[in-house]
């Protein structure tokens, strides 16, 4: 029989694989929202765990909604003794994502959620997924360096406690903010790699602690996770604000990529990062951050936009983010972990939305291989 004519899309571009009703991005006039609500509002008006809740369950939450959704993530970011003794027998070497990933596959284990259609076993295992890995982040960074995990601490916000976690220390108010609005903004971006890899797993109906440690695996890539360090290395090797142009030109001539720059959705200014443009100025202001940082990041935007505008490249928020990050002194090692932390809301989302009318995803394939070859024999091969 004669094989069926198929087109394959590299890479499913463009191939809807769902319906959604969590996220919606418009590329060319730069929006996003999530369940309606635009990320610019969220960022300005909301919170980390306002914001999860409106993307797991569909809606804002209630004040008690909130306070009891707020109290069970707050008094569930302790790890069990046997996970951080896990922790301690890894590879120090080991690069954060790999703890995670790990990690979150082990918890599973400690907390079985089997049963995916109870609605007990999915806000459980929602309130300690997302509780859970900032703990895992910061112990892991500590361990890492020789240093003992510390405890969450219940009287802090959930920026502010993993800041804490990290440093020992209490963060400056307008870092707490600003790592808060990164959560936000980081919460959900509709079918990206790693989100497709959670509805694929979820699909079989694994547990969530499965399904969040494949989207972590996916996110560990670098062609997903990851700019934003890429951003600071890039940053650290022009060294000083006069080389940009140079670096700039040099790098378009090769036809090379300037990380940070363009995005696959966003053929304009990507909403997330004016965000955070805004809060680099309120850094700079308050002097929180290297002054020759920020001038070699603005002389790359300056660059960029007389090189690439026409071709609607412009600076995403992993340029803003990096920038960010490295000016709190979050290591660059931790800024795709600090994503999974954020992001582990919207896998948690398009799980949960994906069991409402669920069918396990089996795609097809384009066969170009031989057929019908005859077995050859070992003396016979050549």
């Amino acid at each position: 029989m004669e094989e069926r004519a198929m087109d394959v899309v590299p890479g499913l571009e463009g191939i809807p694989a769902a319906e959604s009703a969590i996220s919606y991005i418009d590329g060319e006039a730069g929006i996003l929202e999530y369940r309606g609500i635009p990320i610019e509002t969220l960022a300005e008006r909301s919170t980390f765990l306002e914001t999860a809740y409106l993307l797991i369950f569909g809606r804002l939450p209630k004040r008690h909604e909130y306070e009891k959704w707020r109290n069970d993530v707050t008094f569930h970011t302790r790890l069990k003794l046997k996970i951080l003794r896990v922790m301690e027998y890894l590879p120090e070497n080991g690069h954060p994502m790999h703890y995670l990933q790990a990690l979150t596959s082990a918890m599973g284990m400690y907390y079985p959620a089997r049963d995916t259609l109870d609605p007990e076993a999915r806000y459980w295992s929602a309130v300690r997924l997302i509780a859970k890995l900032p703990t895992i982040v910061a112990a892991t960074h500590r361990l890492r360096h020789g240093d003992s995990p510390i405890q969450p601490r219940n009287n802090l916000s959930f920026a502010a406690n993993f800041f804490y976690m990290l440093f020992e220390r209490e963060p400056d108010p307008l870092f707490e903010r600003i790592l808060d609005v990164i959560l936000v903004l980081h919460a959900d971006h509709t079918m990206n790699a790693s989100t497709f890899s959670a509805r694929v797993v979820g699909s079989t109906l694994a547990d969530p602690y499965t399904i969040v440690s494949s989207a972590i695996g996916t996110l560990s890539g670098p062609l997903h996770g990851g700019a934003n360090e890429e951003v600071v290395r890039m940053i650290g090797e022009i060294g000083s604000k006069d080389r940009v142009r140079e670096y700039v030109e040099a790098r378009l001539a090769k036809k090379e990529r300037i990380m940070g720059i363009g995005h696959r959705v966003y053929r304009t200014k990507d909403p997330r990062g004016e965000v955070l443009k805004a809060y680099i100025g309120k850094l700079v202001a308050r002097k929180l951050i290297d002054p020759e940082l920020t001038g070699i990041s603005e002389e790359i935007e300056k660059v960029v936009a007389e090189k690439l505008a026409a071709k609607r490249l412009h600076p995403n928020v992993d340029f803003y983010s990096g920038i960010v990050l490295t000016g709190m002194g979050i290591p660059t090692e931790l800024f795709t972990p600090v994503f999974a932390m954020s992001r582990v809301s919207g896998w948690l989302a398009h799980w949960m939305e994906q069991l409402q009318t669920n069918r396990i995803y089996r795609p097809t394939q384009k066969y170009t291989g031989l057929r019908a070859q005859p077995y050859v024999t070992m003396e016979e091969r050549k």
